[in-house]
């Protein structure tokens, strides 16, 4: 009794931890060589959406403002886990410092946090789109959009900074070895020798405002969407407008269905350990080398500005070698 009152008044923070993560894995090299790929991709597709986004004047609109966000988010969930992943395990620096590990694990949780809201915000200028097209303008402008972003960002920070923030009131005496992949936060809480019931309850609290209640926000919008799509005349008319929901429908799948189904596998024990954590590695990175590419070969918008962009750089070269072309000719005479 004593010694649990000792350790409740003083916390104890060790300077190192041991990320175990993956272990008995023989021909991991190949999955951590595809990781690297995965992430070259990812970076090469978001920041390309992005820079077509800043040029193409089109594309300034509040509808872009999110998709904007949504690479950036991307870009920086996958920048935060994959490679310091590969860092560990491929060159076998699993000891982390106890600052890093927290760091570690907020900037992994936050993006992660990002794309779900992002996706929320998404949806909400589909319903706006549909079902209230008369007020799309009015509602949906870029002082407003810009207000949402921040609110999502502010709400992430909030979330987020609180759940790695109740860390520090845990006490590590015992194991220093993290079972998984990262700093994840459900594997640092197990080993505390101290209560963590606040940090197992806001946990539950957490995951219902990052997962659970945006995909409810986003469920109610698209059937919102549906009564709306059946009273239109005709059903040209429904899949015209259908279509314009698609890319979005397809990067909530992606992203939701893989997480909902790595929770639901961390229930059952006959997973084999790695199963478990490369489908939480593919889970957590798969959706952000996805998401711009859908949006590239989808959406029409994206697919004009690339031709004008392309447009714009071909008569720059015939240009220039017409002017080669004439400084030749004006050698030779």
């Amino acid at each position: 009794m004593e010694k649990e009152i000792l350790l409740n008044m003083t916390f104890i923070h060790p300077a190192q931890f041991y990320i175990n993560g993956f272990y008995d894995f023989p021909n991991g090299i190949y999955f951590y060589i595809f990781l690297c790929f995965v992430y070259i991709m990812t970076v090469f597709g978001n920041v390309v959406l992005l820079l077509i986004i800043l040029l193409v004047r089109s594309l300034h609109t509040p509808k872009y403002m999110i998709v904007f966000n949504l690479a950036l988010t991307d870009l920086c969930g996958s920048t935060a886990l994959i490679p310091k992943l590969l860092d560990t395990f491929l060159f076998e620096n699993r000891y982390i410092s106890y600052e890093a590990c927290l760091s570690y694990m907020f900037f992994v949780l936050i993006f992660i946090s990002m794309q779900s809201w992002t996706l929320v915000t998404m949806s909400f200028d589909r319903f706006i789109a549909i079902c209230l097209p008369l007020y799309y303008h009015s509602v949906m402008t870029k002082p407003a959009v810009a207000l949402m972003l921040l609110f999502v960002w502010l709400l992430a920070h909030g979330v987020i900074g609180t759940v790695v923030g109740l860390i520090n009131r845990l006490s590590f005496c015992k194991s220093l070895v993290i079972q998984s992949f990262y700093c994840d936060h459900a594997s640092m809480y197990h080993l505390a020798c101290n209560s963590a019931l606040v940090n197992r309850r806001f946990v539950v609290f957490s995951g219902a405002i990052v997962f659970i209640f945006p995909l409810f926000l986003i469920g109610s919008s698209y059937v919102s969407i549906s009564v709306a799509l059946k009273r239109t005349g005709s059903s040209g008319d429904r899949f015209k407008t259908f279509k314009t929901c698609s890319s979005h429908l397809m990067l909530v799948v992606i992203f939701f269905i893989p997480l909902v189904g790595t929770n639901i596998a961390a229930y059952f024990p006959n997973f084999h350990p790695n199963t478990r954590m490369i489908n939480s590695t593919l889970s957590q990175t798969f959706p952000s080398l996805l998401n711009p590419f859908i949006y590239s070969l989808n959406t029409d918008e994206i697919r004009a500005a690339i031709k004008t962009i392309c447009r714009r750089y071909r008569p720059r070269r015939n240009l220039e070698k017409l002017t080669q072309v004439e400084r030749d000719c004006k050698n030779i005479e």
